[in-house]
């Protein structure tokens, strides 16, 4: 296992964090918006709320759990350029895109990346203390819970005009179906509000360890109690959402596409969410605390992580997804197999004994920690690129894809550098 967590984080420091430091700083402010495929540099390409929001993330995490003052600079950086261009000032919220100067571009208002943003800002305040950046979390937390979750028929739109009003297209590209709510939207707010959630939680932790000296800090006390109580109700209700809902229960597959009602619109199955749910939905039960709840968490998501696997190879990568009409897109991308490292780490850290009836419970975790450490083989014979970061993809015919983005709108350096963060803490977990 060590020398799995050293791969890991060699990777990380010498591979995907200096790439971001060194070609993708913007002079102008923030970073740029794109590299395509041959690493050429499109220094007027738009940039993106969920590039940026994932970029945040990442070095704020990184600096949280390796203190190296570079990735603080990197996170700051990002922090400030989120402020300053892609908050809206007037109506709240954050834009879906800028131009590469900074001026509004795209106003609407997606669901998904207000999500990224508030998970990037609760971590930069978990690295930092930053108070400023907790608050801009709740702010946008506020206006998910206004202006997306449907009171009447539970869960969350999918995105709205910059003012509010209804929008036609709400999808989040052109690959997505129209649809009012989807897998992919409550994903991401779920795991921006764990995030939050557990920042709260760090903070309340924090000030009960000191003396309570006078009323100001009593009301700070109380209304990080209010906090903490509506973050919570909200995370509860998306974890029950997915559970009751989301999961398809004859395949355990998740179901991507719905109307307002609730109505699933087609069934295409992805492996790269199914597995990334795996551990997502686990470790939002985890941070709620509660034991029942991770106990029944527990055994669906031991389920959801064996149907993902229905799309890994024998080689130890994993298939992009199966189409509704029953052909399967065989192309293997750089984030499900990402997440695919993060899942079977989940299966051998926390689901032995929901396999136990299956195989013995060691022989489980050995085969599981096997086929994790496969599927990074897999990543770095095949998609880490010598010269910084990873490919998009490996097409189904072995040939490396350079022609979509090495950096972009939807290219980033959070499935990857998260995977080498996450699964260096699960393997010390399971060699404590």
């Amino acid at each position: 296992m060590e020398s799995f967590k050293t791969e890991l984080k060699n990777n990380l420091i010498q591979n995907i964090l200096p790439y971001w430091m060194n070609e993708m700083v913007d002079p102008r402010g923030g970073f740029y918006g794109r590299r395509d495929g041959e690493n050429n540099l499109d220094a007027d390409a738009p940039k993106g709320a969920i590039l940026n929001a994932r970029i945040l993330w990442t070095f704020s995490s990184a600096y949280l759990h390796l203190k190296d003052a570079r990735y603080l600079e990197m996170a700051t950086r990002a922090k400030d350029y989120i402020l300053e261009y892609f908050i809206d000032q007037e109506h709240g919220g954050a834009y879906w895109s800028v131009n590469a100067d900074g001026s509004p571009l795209d106003t609407k208002k997606q669901f998904y990346a207000i999500a990224f943003i508030i998970y990037g800002f609760a971590e930069y305040y978990r690295a930092t203390g930053d108070e400023e950046a907790l608050k801009v979390a709740l702010d946008l937390f506020h206006c998910i819970e206004v202006y997306s979750r449907d009171n009447e028929k539970d869960g969350y739109i999918e995105a709205m005009t910059r003012d509010w009003e209804p929008i036609a297209d709400m999808r989040l590209s052109e690959h997505d179906a129209n649809s009012s709510k989807t897998m992919n939207t409550h994903l991401h707010i779920i795991e921006g509000y764990t995030n939050l959630m557990r920042a709260l939680k760090e903070k309340h932790e924090k000030m009960s360890g000191s003396v309570v000296s006078d009323n100001a800090s009593s009301e700070v006390t109380s209304e990080l109690d209010r906090q903490i109580i509506k973050v919570e109700e909200a995370t509860r209700n998306l974890l029950r959402i997915f559970l009751d809902r989301i999961e398809n229960p004859k395949t355990h597959h998740l179901i991507l596409f719905f109307d307002d009602d609730w109505n699933k619109l087609n069934d295409a199955e992805s492996y790269g969410h199914d597995i990334e749910a795996s551990w997502l939905l686990l470790e939002t039960a985890q941070v709620i605390g509660d034991p029942a709840l991770t106990a029944e968490t527990l055994d669906h998501t031991y389920h959801i992580a064996r149907a993902a696997l229905q799309g890994r190879c024998w080689d130890g990568s994993m298939v992009y997804e199966r189409h509704p009409d029953g052909h399967y897109d065989n192309d293997k991308h750089w984030w499900v197999q990402a997440e695919d490292v993060i899942g079977q780490l989940y299966l051998v850290c926390f689901h032995a004994d929901a396999a136990a009836s299956e195989s013995d419970g060691t022989t489980f975790r050995q085969r599981e920690l096997s086929n994790a450490y496969q599927s990074w083989r897999y990543i770095a014979d095949n998609l880490i690129d010598p010269a910084g970061e990873w490919y998009w993809s490996r097409r189904a015919d072995g040939s490396i894809n350079m022609s979509d983005d090495k950096a972009g709108f939807w290219k980033c350096p959070y499935h990857n550098s998260r995977m080498c963060l996450e699964s260096m803490h699960i393997l010390s977990m399971m060699s404590e």
